[in-house]
Formats: C-alpha cells, sequence, structure tokens
C-alpha cells in the first residue's frame, strides 16, 4: 500500500519550508518514524518521518523547493521490495510506479543528468544532479563522499567551485565555532548550507572568484531582526568591569562536589543567569517591552541563552529562571547547547522570553555592543576573561577582569537604571555571598 509523506503541521507564524538533503533516496527502504528529511524554517528544522515500513517510490520535492503545510514530499510503498544497492532507481525511476505529473517532472530531470552525466546519475542525489548539470561536471568526474559512493549536494558545489577556477584545490577550510562533526543528523540541511556559504569566500592561486549563494531561512530571520532592531528602537549601550576573582574561587572551591552531586558540571553561566534575575527584579523596567503605546511589565523572568549552532545563533528560553536552582540552569544550559548543535530546539522553545544573555568570550571577544532581541528592552553581553593589572586597595594586582556590556532600548529604560542594573550583577558576581542573601 502506497503512503504519502506530507509536510507536517508548522508552528505557528511560520507559513512555509525549505526543503533540506534528503536522507533516503528512491528504491531505499525505510522504516516506520524513521527520519526521511529535514524541513528548515526561519526558526528551527522540522523532522519527517516515515508513516510506515517500506521502499520509497516517489520522491516529489528537491532540495531546496519550498513547501507548506500538507504539500506531498514522497511516497513509501509497505508492500515493494527495495533494489539492489547495485541498480538502485533514482528519482527519474519513479515512472515505474506511478503516472502522476510529480514522476514525469522527475523522469525529465533524471533524463536531462543522465545525457549530460554519463551512466552515473544514480549516484548523484537529486540535488547534486542539478548543480552538476548547470555546473557542466559530469558525475563520472567527482568522488562521492556519501553513503556508498553517493554524490552529495557539498561534493557537486566543490566540483563546480574546482571547475570554475580551474583547479582541484580543496577550499579554505574552517571549522564552525561551535565544533560539530560533519555527520549525517537532524542539523544536516544548516550544515550542508553552511558549507556552501563558505565555498563562496575560497581562495585559490591569486584569482578573484565569487560564488553566488542564497540565504538560508535562518540566515535571512537573523538579518531582518538584527535590521528591525537597529531601526525600530533607540539602543544604546554602558559597560562596566568585572572582577571574576570571586566566583573563579566559588566555582574551583566545589565544582567536583556539585558535579558528583548534581550529575552536572558547574559553569560560570549559572551565577550571570542568577543575578541578573535579581538585578531584574529590583529594575522591572528592564524586565519589560513596549507594546504600541503601551509598556508591559512582565511579572516572570524567562531568559534568553545565545547558543552558535550549525545553522546560526539560536534564542532558547529559560523559563521562570527565578525558580531554578544552579543545578537546574546548568542542566537546561546543557541541554539547550547539545540540541542546538542536533537541530532539535522548538520553535515552542524560542518565543518568547524577557532578557537575553549573550557570551562572546567563548569565541575570545573582548568587547562588544550587542544588539536586543525586540521586543525585549536589553540584552546582557558576556566577554572573555583576562588577566589585567588593577589597583585594589590602593595596590596594583593581577585579578581577571571580564568587560560587560550592556544594550538597552533607551525609550523605554533610562541610563540611570541601565547603569545601576549592571553595577548590581556586577556587585553580586564579585561577592557572591549576596547571590544567597539576594543583597
Amino acid at each position: 500500500m502506497a503512503t504519502e509523506v506530507k509536510v507536517p503541521e508548522l508552528p505557528e507564524s511560520v507559513s512555509e519550508a525549505t526543503v533540506g538533503e534528503w536522507q533516503k533516496n528512491v528504491g531505499d527502504s525505510v522504516e516506520r518514524d524513521e527520519n526521511l528529511i529535514d524541513l528548515e524554517t526561519d526558526k528551527v528544522v522540522l523532522e519527517t518521518p516515515s508513516p510506515d515500513d517500506g521502499v520509497i517510490t516517489e520522491i516529489r520535492a528537491s532540495s531546496g523547493d519550498t513547501v507548506h503545510a500538507g504539500d506531498v514530499l514522497a511516497v513509501v510503498d509497505s508492500e515493494a521490495r527495495a533494489a539492489d544497492s547495485g541498480s538502485k532507481p533514482d528519482a527519474g525511476d519513479s515512472s515505474q510506479s506511478s503516472e502522476s505529473s510529480a514522476d514525469t517532472r522527475q523522469s525529465e530531470t533524471a533524463g536531462e543528468a543522465t545525457s549530460s552525466s554519463g551512466d552515473r546519475s544514480d549516484v548523484a542525489s537529486p540535488a547534486a544532479r542539478k548543480i552538476l548539470n548547470e555546473g557542466g561536471v559530469e558525475t563520472n568526474q567527482v568522488d562521492g563522499t556519501g553513503r556508498e559512493g553517493r554524490i552529495t549536494k557539498d561534493d557537486a558545489n566543490q566540483a563546480v567551485a574546482d571547475r570554475g577556477r580551474g583547479s582541484s584545490q580543496a577550499p579554505l577550510s574552517q571549522d564552525t565555532p561551535s565544533g560539530a562533526p560533519d555527520t549525517r543528523s537532524t542539523a544536516s540541511a544548516g550544515k550542508s548550507e553552511a558549507k556552501a556559504e563558505q565555498s563562496a569566500f575560497e581562495i585559490s592561486g591569486g584569482e578573484r572568484n565569487e560564488q553566488r549563494v542564497p540565504m538560508t531561512r535562518i540566515r535571512k530571520r537573523i538579518a531582518e531582526r538584527l535590521l528591525d532592531a537597529s531601526q525600530n528602537t533607540a539602543m544604546l549601550t554602558t559597560f562596566n568591569e568585572l572582577d571574576m576573582s570571586a566566583v573563579m574561587a566559588v566555582r574551583n572551591r566545589y565544582k567536583e562536589q556539585f558535579q558528583k552531586e548534581k550529575e552536572v558540571k558547574l559553569g560560570f553561566m549559572s551565577f550571570f543567569v542568577t543575578a541578573a534575575v535579581e538585578a531584574l527584579k529590583r529594575y522591572p523596567g528592564v524586565n519589560a517591552s513596549i507594546d504600541g503605546d503601551d509598556i508591559v511589565y512582565h511579572g516572570y523572568y524567562d531568559i534568553g541563552l545565545a547558543v552558535s549552532s550549525p545553522r546560526g545563533l539560536l534564542v532558547p528560553i529559560l523559563r521562570d529562571a527565578d525558580a531554578l536552582s544552579f543545578a537546574q540552569i546548568e542542566s537546561g544550559i546543557q541541554d539547550f547547547g547539545q540540541r542546538a548543535q542536533e537541530g532539535k530546539i522548538g520553535i515552542d522553545e524560542l518565543t518568547g522570553g524577557t532578557f537575553t544573555i549573550t557570551n562572546g568570550g567563548i569565541f575570545g571577544s573582548y568587547l562588544s555592543t550587542p544588539i536586543i532581541n525586540p521586543p525585549q528592552a536589553a540584552i546582557l553581553g558576556m566577554h572573555a576573561t583576562r588577566e589585567r593589572a588593577v589597583v585594589v586597595d590602593g595596590e596594583i594586582q593581577v585579578r581577571p577582569i571580564m568587560m560587560l556590556a550592556l544594550s538597552y532600548d533607551h525609550r523605554l529604560i533610562d541610563g540611570r537604571d541601565a547603569v545601576l542594573f549592571l553595577r548590581t550583577i556586577k556587585e553580586q558576581l564579585e561577592d557572591p555571598a549576596r547571590l544567597l542573601l539576594q543583597i
């Protein structure tokens, strides 16, 4: 029995999605609930599982296509048998099992690929064949790095780029900030697009090469939000220095016992989240937002934590942070970091939030002016801790110093409150006993 694989219901405020790279091909056997394709929205990646055990007999959407809820992506036949790996049918062979218009289109595409790429079209994904055709490269000239030697979209992009510059030199290598491995995962679509973007900056033999690649959906969304923040807020940034000596001493003293008893590592972020919550309680305007001509004061503390992922920057929300212990905060942060790499952060976890903390220090940033995440009114920026000579009680001492930055919407927050808010965080972290006593 043939079953259609459809685009699932999309989250609220999301109208369409982009098809990523297929994990399976026509003729492959699949298991029920096995992920077939990742759909990228402007906020999250959605998995599309197989509805039944069987064999993929049709693929009706190619990588890069825009789809909507309910659109048919593929067909799985629970009664069909998988073809031998040496003679798998490709997207163009789906006409043998169906006479739909989508099959006809795929047959034509596959035929074009075969005529221009020799007898190896069956080892290239549909997206890869399209890239190779447009770039004038035959499949028998490309070494596939995918499963069973299959030519992936990345292989095709690389081959076309090599042909364009007349050499086989590999692209300039650059790991993602997260250090995520290049493996098939639920974030594969984002990784492929990140590599395509990177290829635009390849350098070879002194030639002035260029390559135009489309923005990913999440990059477009990031660009829109940043532009909105710069154009529609009166953003200002205030700075202060933080002596990390006391926090580092507490952490070093208790980190082993903490990990043993709580089963999670003790990091610095839990200190900053706790300090930020206390400061927000004292200065509620920093925890507020503007809605038209109204100011909305939030009686809860949902803290957004900026997380790097293969698809770009995500800001999952730590709900009701005022009610969480250090261990619960650290567990939440660890969970966000892991699932961000796997592309499993849900859209509901990215919406809302009353205040955001971002840590550029993990990449070595000494000082920056973070951009507000609308409709929030402020964002705290952490930076790298460096040893510096400072004056303490009239003497010069070497202390670990971190620069703190608070960007805020001056329409809502006065400079006095912004400065005192940041000073409150500084005072609590330089004397961690204040976090316990809430003074």
